[in-house]
């Protein structure tokens, strides 16, 4: 399940899901968004991919006071770790028959640090002719998805936007409790749900929602090449929304 992440500061700046991001190098996310029938929406039939890179970023834990009242908090991008997750999404749009792959950004701010994580994008993007490239600013992104999400595809963007538009996107669909997701390195694969939500505040209400982890399961099962038993799991579960009994 999710794992909590508490606001306070108890000596650790790491949270338990990032200490194992970093300790398997889980380095990048997917979440896959996608209508399921039975739920009603503002949006049908929406099929978009989140890919995020979430080992480095404004989620690297570097934060201290070097003045009294005054915080830093560091925003880490690398050349390499930015060519990986692009080669990545390039990889996985090719696999799965994906058309275009749109790098989110903020480099007409960060001109250094989402700069280099655009040029990285841009510079993978020409080893794949075959694979449409598009750019798009981070807030106009957001816009965009609430707007029209069936312009999008593939979306690939540094770590702290894809924790957004993770949520975002689930919302579209129906909420953080029907999409699942799954992160990846170059040895071991974690299925968990596609938006980081622990519903906390669904303790003991009968309205926790397990939908997101059930086909998380689905995915984990088709990863090891259990077909049938992943289509199972996953065709119950759209049977029963479809069918209204949830």
């Amino acid at each position: 399940g999710k794992i909590h992440t508490p606001m306070e500061y108890k000596g650790d700046l790491a949270s338990y899901d990032m200490r194992l991001r970093r300790k398997l190098d889980l380095f990048a996310n997917v979440v896959h968004v996608k209508s399921l029938p039975g739920y009603q929406t503002r949006h049908n039939n929406l099929d978009l991919v989140i890919i995020r890179e979430q080992t480095e970023g404004e989620y690297s834990s570097l934060e201290h006071e070097s003045a009294k009242g005054v915080i830093e908090c560091l925003k880490i991008i690398t050349r390499a770790k930015s060519q990986r997750i692009a080669k990545f999404a390039f990889d996985y749009a090719t696999k799965k028959g994906r058309a275009k792959v749109t790098a989110v950004h903020k480099a007409n701010i960060m001109k250094l640090g989402d700069g280099l994580f655009l040029q990285c994008c841009k510079d993978v993007a020409q080893l794949y002719p075959k694979i449409k490239f598009d750019t798009m600013i981070i807030d106009n992104c957001c816009m965009q998805l609430v707007q029209n999400p069936y312009q999008f595809d593939v979306l690939v963007m540094p770590n702290l936007y894809g924790n957004i538009v993770d949520n975002l996107a689930a919302g579209l669909v129906g909420g953080a409790g029907v999409v699942p997701g799954e992160s990846y390195s170059a040895e071991y694969a974690v299925f968990e749900l596609g938006a980081r939500h622990p519903f906390a505040q669904a303790v003991g209400r009968n309205i926790a929602n397990p939908t997101a982890m059930l086909l998380s399961a689905s995915n984990m099962l088709k990863h090891l090449n259990l077909e049938y038993h992943s289509n199972m799991i996953s065709d119950a579960v759209k049977k029963v929304i479809k069918g209204g009994k949830v």
